[in-house]
């Protein structure tokens, strides 16, 4: 009976500790992607890791804020199904987003938050990687002025050395674009 009980014990470790392959961990800081998970996991394999950014945010129509030097990391989370990024920054406002496949609509659906409110829901966006290697994601949000539109994110000039990224107001036809934050990393060594 101990013997039975021992290989009942030793089979449930293995497989509980099997569950947990591609988290972050000591040897794998960062997590990995599931083999069985999707695909366009690796749309966001070139941003895994950690940056050192400069993060630049508008006053208004005609003033840009001084720069804000920020950490910016990307893992791999729920054993390696999604990921998750988190932003650092030396003003304080820290931030990050959960990023989710869905199969389905074969899009990306990320869900923001950020310590500077706890709301009662995460804002969210969705889109997917582009032909060009941009990721692009976008969220309904009309102008100030009423005019329909969204809020478009967009990952770009991804490489292993870094990459950059865009928040701004775009018109349904996104033939105008108002940039109102920018963001440029380097991956740290």
């Amino acid at each position: 009976m101990k013997t039975i009980t021992y290989l009942l014990f030793s089979l449930f470790t293995i497989h509980a500790l099997a569950q947990y392959d591609y988290e972050p961990s000591s040897k794998n800081p960062f997590g990995s992607p599931n083999p069985n998970g999707p695909e366009e996991l690796n749309d966001w394999k070139l941003l895994i890791g950690q940056c050192t950014c400069k993060s630049v945010s508008r006053i208004d129509q005609n003033t840009w804020a001084d720069t804000v030097m920020m950490t910016w990391t990307f893992k791999y989370i729920m054993n390696g199904m999604a990921v998750q990024d988190e932003t650092l920054k030396k003003d304080g406002a820290h931030s990050g987003s959960i990023r989710q496949f869905n199969s389905d609509s074969s899009k990306w659906y990320v869900h923001y938050y950020s310590s500077s409110s706890a709301v009662t829901k995460l804002p969210s966006w969705e889109g997917s990687k582009k032909e060009n290697g941009h990721i692009i994601l976008y969220r309904e949000q009309p102008a100030p002025n009423g005019n329909p539109g969204y809020y478009r994110l967009t990952f770009s000039n991804i490489s292993e050395e870094g990459y950059d990224w865009v928040g701004e107001w775009v018109n349904e036809a996104e033939t105008f674009a108002y940039p109102t934050w920018k963001i440029f990393c380097k991956k740290n060594e």
